[in-house]
């Protein structure tokens, strides 16, 4: 029997990389078979190694708002490389990126770059607790933050229990340090900080998280945060690796009118390149090294190709607002499509959704935190993955990833994606 390009590449890849893949989700553990082998992207489209054309809604995670192939980042991109790939030293380009994001984002006054959002996030966790001199940190349940040995925690079986480890290599020690609250549940967060007076360096949280699928803030949630963290001097730090420059040019922050101590960000500052950045309030910035006595360096950190992407892209978003007008109509035309299909179907699932993010989870409780995610039909949405893929639409391949649209989505594709969604349900539920 014949097999396809894809299915080949995956089977010499597990040979040589562990599962076959360089990021475990991309392996399709969660929705079985083998993951499509991506060979470009042009606008709403990417091409697998076998030649298939489908409108994709991932969009990198997250960072391509403008669609694949930009001409204005690719001739950037372009442009720098004629000025070599890395120097390891200080560019013009790092400073204009950085004046550029302390512009458009209210938390951020002084800004470090780095390569990734994990080592943002790693490095923001860092200097809140050199800031604070204390050690404890909160994180939430089913709020990701990249793969530091703080993060990855699982919860407790109380408010006030300490984690367990939730990798083989992530000692308990770690583990002690790191407690885990329900999402949207204010009142499990005054328990931990009423348990752990005076220890508790920061509070991170993804304001809208993008990695349990697409789950919004309560009503008062982040201001009752903010609120929190005030009375404690607890270190408030929104990871925006996904919400930055996404649902406002100022992120989730400006949407929602709540300024966190310290940002986070990732690829979407350098134009979908590998880069990330932590910033925020100057005097927590100034302990950073080599002003401060935290340390956190990086030979690639402010690497110039992805400054002239980065400094490209922000500048694009920055003078043309009319970008996220466009955006939030395409997710109302999809979401409503969606609905309107559901509700012909007599089906009651539950679709979360703001701006150019959302998921559409398999269960028909709302979906607020970790727990209501997981009572999301699983099997359900494998069927329901493949029949989209099948269909020429090519999503995250799982159900707690959020789905991210671009400027490139034109009316005729948010129908194809409607229309393909309709067809999909109904052949998953066979």
């Amino acid at each position: 029997m014949n097999i396809s390009v894809s299915e080949s590449l995956f089977q010499r890849a597990q040979q040589y990389i562990p599962g076959g893949v360089n990021s475990p989700v991309r392996a399709f553990r969660a929705v079985g078979g083998s993951p499509v082998f991506i060979k470009s992207a042009r606008g709403a489209h990417v091409y697998d190694e076998d030649g298939n054309e489908y409108i994709e809604l991932i969009n990198s995670w997250g960072p391509m708002i403008l669609g694949h192939g930009h001409e204005l980042i690719q001739k950037a991109v372009s442009d720098a490389i004629q000025n070599s790939f890395s120097f390891g030293a200080p560019t013009r380009r790092e400073v204009e990126i950085a004046e550029l994001i302390v512009s458009m984002v209210p938390s951020v006054e002084k800004i470090r770059m780095v390569n990734s959002g994990t080592e943002a996030t790693m490095s923001a966790i860092r200097v809140a607790r050199g800031y604070t001199g204390r050690d404890k940190i909160i994180k939430f349940e089913g709020c990701y933050h990249g793969h530091g040995d703080s993060f990855l925690i699982a919860a407790g079986s109380g408010a006030v229990t300490f984690g367990t480890p939730d990798s083989p290599g992530v000692t308990k020690g770690v583990a002690n340090d790191t407690l885990t609250a329900p999402f949207n549940n204010l009142d499990a967060v005054q328990q931990l900080v009423d348990a752990n007076k005076n220890q508790i360096a920061a509070l991170i949280l993804e304001p809208v998280v993008g990695n349990m699928g697409c789950v919004l803030p309560a009503e008062g949630f982040l201001a009752g945060l903010r609120k929190i963290c005030d009375q404690e001097g607890i270190v408030l730090i929104f990871d925006e690796v996904m919400t930055g420059f996404r649902l406002s040019k100022g992120g989730a922050q400006e949407r929602f009118g709540i300024t966190p101590d310290l940002t986070t960000l990732g690829k979407i500052i350098g134009g979908g390149m590998p880069v990330g950045a932590y910033g925020g309030k100057a005097e927590i910035m100034n302990c950073v090294s080599p002003l401060g006595p935290v340390y956190q360096a990086g030979t690639l950190s402010g690497n110039p190709i992805a400054m002239a992407a980065g400094y490209t892209m922000l500048t694009y978003l920055n003078e043309h607002p009319e970008v996220y007008t466009q955006l939030e109509n395409s997710g109302n035309k999809l979401i409503s499509g969606f609905s309107r299909s559901l509700a012909k179907l007599g089906l009651n699932y539950t679709i979360n959704h703001i701006g150019s993010m959302y998921t559409l989870f398999f269960t028909d409780q709302p979906v607020t935190d970790f727990p209501s995610a997981k009572t999301s039909d699983l099997p359900l949405f494998g069927k329901y993955f493949h029949a989209m893929l099948d269909r020429g639409i090519y999503l995250g391949p799982s159900q707690f990833e959020s789905m991210f649209l671009s400027t490139a989505l034109t009316d005729t594709h948010i129908e194809q994606i409607i229309q393909a969604n309709e067809e999909s349900v109904i052949v998953a539920l066979g």
